[in-house]
């Protein structure tokens, strides 16, 4: 199997994974961003105290309408299929780097090992440190250093999840495979809780319902948990197809050679 044949299972993978993460935050996640827009709105209006205000804020409604409308459907689409293709090719990529380096694993084994590692250091352990938050939430102005501070957290996450595979390995020639897994999978986590505690907590949540900032974050998290959900379950089932077709035809050869 070569580097190709994995980086186009990924692509493909991604691209599905990218469809089923668009029809999870557009059923799911789009309601609550519209709570919070709304949310939003209602204070905006609030603040107005003279009518032809009222008036101009009601008649640029109609344009943000429109443009809310593309964005939750256009938008949303072109985001989640990108997001989707990306994961999936280096996914696949990182997987064919991957084979043979993991063990006695079998390509499918191996492969869905990778895709669990992205899943948790890219994905899931940043959301838990700076968890998503609803448009109405957070200044504008301090975009750039929340953007920041959780770009560097899942670097540190992703470093630390290299560095405990590289820990598994050792300890797994050492002693045996429980322990070698067990080994890494406490480097990981000592380091990103070390992360974790020296990274500065972003709240800004203010007076945010928290009701609807619950329902946005679970939402949210759902849609990560598709994307790699499906990126996993397909890449894997298509590494293993081809795989099986391999190994078959060198069989083939192999019994053929020896007639």
């Amino acid at each position: 199997m070569t580097t190709r044949t994995f980086l186009v299972h990924g692509l493909l993978a991604g691209l599905l994974a990218g469809v089923a993460a668009f029809v999870v935050a557009y059923t799911v996640g789009e309601p609550q961003v519209d709570r919070a827009i709304a949310l939003e709105s209602a204070g905006a209006t609030a603040d107005h105290h003279h009518e032809d205000e009222a008036t101009a804020s009601h008649s640029h409604g109609d344009d943000a309408a429109i443009s809310r409308t593309t964005q939750s459907t256009l938008g949303l689409a072109t985001g989640t299929l990108a997001i989707g293709v990306v994961l999936g090719g280096l996914s696949g990529l990182l997987a064919a780097v991957g084979l043979g380096r993991l063990g006695g694993l079998r390509p499918a084994a191996s492969t869905a090992v990778v895709v669990l590692l992205g899943a948790v250091s890219f994905s899931i352990v940043p959301f838990v440190k700076y968890p998503a938050t609803p448009p109405a939430v957070g200044a504008g102005e301090t975009i750039d250093s929340r953007t920041a501070l959780w770009f560097g957290f899942v670097a540190v996450s992703v470093l630390a999840a290299l560095a405990a595979v590289a820990v598994a390995r050792g300890a797994t020639r050492r002693w045996s495979g429980v322990p070698g897994v067990l080994a890494g999978g406490t480097a990981y986590v000592a380091v990103v809780t070390v992360a974790a505690l020296a990274f500065p907590k972003v709240d800004e949540l203010g007076g945010f319902p928290a009701g609807i900032l619950w329902d946005f974050r679970v939402s949210s998290l759902l849609t990560l948990l598709a994307i790699w959900a499906v990126i996993g379950a397909v890449l894997t089932a298509l590494v293993d197809r081809t795989w099986r077709r391999q190994a078959a035809v060198e069989a083939q050869r192999a019994y053929a050679a020896a007639l």
